[in-house]
């Protein structure tokens, strides 16, 4: 695991951004948000050229004039996800094969192998420039159990780690024994603590300020309602002031507690479902709207809940804010419900169980709830103005398929083309152009690299549950009146790319499927699909085989073309 002092590491990045949200809490969200990027034409790059130079041979000069035009500006803020974006660190990518049902993650290594450095990126590292920089300091404060600090340790070392360990102070054991001298620091909150005194790190103890601390925070890590204890500890220490000792935590009006959850309940903070309102509301001060969701549902699914649907109601702007904003005050409710339903399902639970309103939201709806209406008209037109003659005939003649319900339309087409002539530009094309009608389509390939290329494309296999072991009389494992069925239902076209790599018998087995599906005997179901490939890369022969299984693969091609229309 890397430390989180380390930049650019998924740990860096979270306690940045943690802190951050530090600030939000205590002085409220900031009032603008500002961008500054580099351009390569500005007269003090361009000054420094020499000869035939260009910019982009000098990252040298690009980093120091961005610097110091940067250090002009006001320091960057922003809230939730523009505070990740600013601390996400630098681009990485890593690729790894493992056994299905193995948990391996090496995140040193990851980091390691999945960063790549370009040369402006190495210029600044290497003078040494800030990556970051925040006005107020956030001080990190422990939250562990008793004997159960963290401890880092190297392997065979951990009898030595464990002794020192005991003699080091926390900033939490060190809270304690500063109260046990100083009266004075009763009244101090644990998080309030760092404003009026520094903790030594070299004497692991909490000293008093000779000045400053106005621009000082104190911040608790966030700790998951699954680890119980610690959960109604961080509640406590929120609280609570003036302790000397985890029993002093333990003990309320006298009565020394078992657990600190009971310690809560003695404490009055468990009336009711007071502590999930103030989970929530907490939480929604620097998690995502869909973050909240799982909360939402974890909370539901392990805490004792007494009112569920107040607790929907209280706190349906923060979970619904993401869907309010694409869609509506009216409908973006029903979305949020869909996906707390599709969340719930974990915890053997339902909308219906716990009392809350029911949607009747098909698999179709939330797969489109993954694009904006807007944004996808806006690409559709970008796209189709770039369609040469060829590709915009074919578009024209897909999109009429699609719409036009006469009996005499052709519904199945195969769009055929060599490496290079743009069918993946087509296929997006009119992706952009039915999502943006607010209608759906369904991308699939036979790969999932070629699934990637396609925007929101899954693998045949995935959607129409191809089994695996195909025979000609196969059927797919999907069942009808499912989200997944009712999503095949509702799509106004299937593109199938890389459909020559498909077996026959897949075919075969979709074409049944969706016949079943839609109670209708035309090829698939009457459903608009287009296929696309090239068979110039994929020979319809199979080494070492016998006639027959040779004459089913070659039987593909009169198969799809006795179907479907090659515009």
């Amino acid at each position: 695991m890397n430390k989180s002092e380390l930049n650019g590491s998924p740990h860096n990045m979270q306690q940045n951004y943690q802190d951050a949200m530090a600030m939000v809490r205590k002085f409220g969200k900031p009032d603008l948000f500002l961008t500054f990027t580099c351009n390569t034409s500005w007269f003090e790059v361009l000054n420094c050229m020499e000869g035939v130079q260009r910019p982009e041979d000098r990252p040298d000069i690009i980093i120091r004039v961005f610097n110091m035009k940067l250090k002009e500006l006001l320091e960057v803020k922003s809230v939730k996800y523009l505070y990740k974006y600013v601390y996400k660190g630098h681009d990485a990518a890593s690729v790894k094969i493992q056994k299905e049902g193995a948990l391996d993650h090496d995140e040193i290594l990851s980091f390691v192998e999945g960063r790549y450095v370009s040369a402006p990126e190495a210029m600044w590292r290497l003078n040494e420039f800030n990556l970051s920089h925040k006005s107020h300091t956030v001080v990190h404060l422990a939250v562990h159990l008793p004997q159960q600090q963290p401890i880092v340790y190297q392997d065979g070392q951990e009898a030595q780690a464990i002794e020192q360990a005991a003699l080091r102070k926390t900033t939490l054991t060190s809270w304690f024994e500063l109260n046990k001298n100083d009266p004075s620091a009763h009244n101090i909150s644990y998080s309030d603590i760092p404003q009026y005194c520094v903790f030594d790190k070299s004497t692991t103890n909490w000293k008093k300020r000779q000045r400053g601390g106005q621009n000082v925070i104190g911040r608790l890590p966030v700790v998951s309602i699954l680890d119980t204890e610690r959960y109604y500890l961080r509640m406590l220490l929120l609280r609570k002031s003036g302790a000397i000792s985890f029993d002093d935590i333990l003990t309320i009006n006298g009565l020394r507690c078992i657990t600190f959850q009971q310690a809560c309940q003695e404490y009055g903070l468990l009336r009711g479902d007071q502590q999930w309102h103030d989970a929530l509301n907490e939480a929604a001060q620097f998690q995502s709207p869909r973050q909240l969701r799982m909360l939402f549902a974890m909370i539901c699914g392990f805490g004792e809940v007494e009112d569920v649907p107040d607790l929907w109601v209280q706190h349906q702007v923060s979970l619904c804010e993401d869907f309010v904003h694409r869609y509506s005050e009216q409908t973006g409710p029903h979305y949020a419900l869909a996906d707390i339903e599709e969340l719930l399902t974990s915890y053997n639970l339902s909308l219906q169980k716990l009392h809350l309103p029911t949607v009747d939201l098909p698999a179709s709806v939330l797969e489109r709830a993954n694009f904006d209406v807007v944004e996808e008209q806006a690409k559709a037109n970008s796209y189709t103005m770039q369609l040469n003659s060829e590709q915009r005939n074919v578009v024209e003649i897909l999109l009429s398929a699609v719409y036009n319900n006469a009996a005499d339309t052709p519904k199945c087409y195969f769009l055929d083309g060599p490496a290079g002539t743009g069918k993946t530009f087509v296929y997006s094309t009119l992706l952009h152009t039915i999502r943006g009608r607010g209608d759906d389509v369904i991308p699939v390939a036979s790969t999932g690299i070629a699934a990637t290329l396609l925007i929101g494309g899954r693998t045949a296999h995935s959607v129409f549950k191809i089994p695996i072991d195909l025979n000609a009389t196969s059927t797919c494992n999907l069942k009808p009146n499912t989200k997944e069925a009712d999503m095949l239902l509702k799509t106004k076209l299937i593109v199938w790319d890389e459909a020559p790599m498909t077996h026959v018998h897949a075919f075969l087995a979709v074409d049944r499927l969706l016949q079943d599906l839609t109670k209708c005997k035309e090829p698939f179901g009457g459903k608009v699909i287009l296929l696309g490939g090239d068979f110039r890369q994929v020979l319809p022969v199979i080494l070492r085989q016998c006639k027959k299984t040779r004459s089913l693969v070659e039987n593909f091609i009169s198969y799809i073309y006795n179907k479907v229309c090659v515009p």
